[in-house]
């Protein structure tokens, strides 16, 4: 992360605990090699291309604990202002609704607040990057056939949350003076997720009117 958004965005606000990759292995070194292209001033298309010779699961497995520890962080800041009683239903505007589905409590697509919906959303990533069946650290341990599926689960889910910080809380973002971090953090997952076809086009639409930033 850039030390500017270090210094805009409270540590202590973030909504989970970083996850973090253990030094001296490959998810490590292959962090480290994101973020110095990041700090380099890298276009964000050529940064997000996966690197010569790396493994694009590894590479994919890297950015996708990246981008849940950075959009942690955004809705962190915001979270205060984030209420059933200001955010009642989770939504990004009239036109998108997004209701909440799992495994266990709710097997149909249920209505709830935003923030019911963020706790159990945050829940749901945590629990899907700390299986080593699905997002093995041990080199040399194959990823599993529906890695990608759930990857692509993950970042449609992650990008509801940008969706409702624009839509609803963005007036907050604009007085901490951060939207140039937030839409920069925004285009970086956006070029990611077309650059490895992750992310339906059809899903990106709630933002590609409303974005606040320049263009794609």
């Amino acid at each position: 992360m850039s030390h500017a958004l270090k210094q805009v965005f409270n540590k202590d606000k973030t909504f989970r605990p970083k996850r973090k990759f253990e030094p001296g292995t490959q998810r490590f070194e292959l962090h480290k090699k994101a973020q110095a292209s990041l700090n380099a001033g890298l276009d964000l298309k050529v940064a997000v291309q996966l690197p010569p010779g790396e493994e694009q699961n590894d590479w994919v497995a890297v950015h996708v604990v990246d981008f849940f520890n950075r959009i942690n962080l955004i809705y962190g800041t915001i979270s205060d202002y984030c209420t059933e009683q200001s955010c009642p239903v989770m939504s990004g505007g009239p036109k998108y609704e997004y209701r909440w589905q799992d495994e266990h409590k709710y097997r149909r697509p249920t209505a709830l607040s935003a923030p019911q919906y963020m706790n159990l959303l945050m829940d749901w990533i945590e629990v899907q990057i700390n299986n080593e069946d699905i997002f093995p650290t041990n080199v040399g341990t194959p990823f599993p056939k529906n890695f990608l599926p759930v990857v692509k689960k993950i970042l449609s889910r992650l990008f509801r949350v940008f969706v409702h910080v624009y839509i609803h809380h963005f007036d907050r973002i604009t007085q901490m003076g951060s939207e140039a971090h937030v839409n920069t953090c925004y285009k970086h997952f956006y070029y990611f997720v077309k650059e490895f076809n992750l992310i339906d086009t059809k899903e990106l639409e709630p933002l590609v009117s409303a974005w606040v930033g320049s263009g794609y």
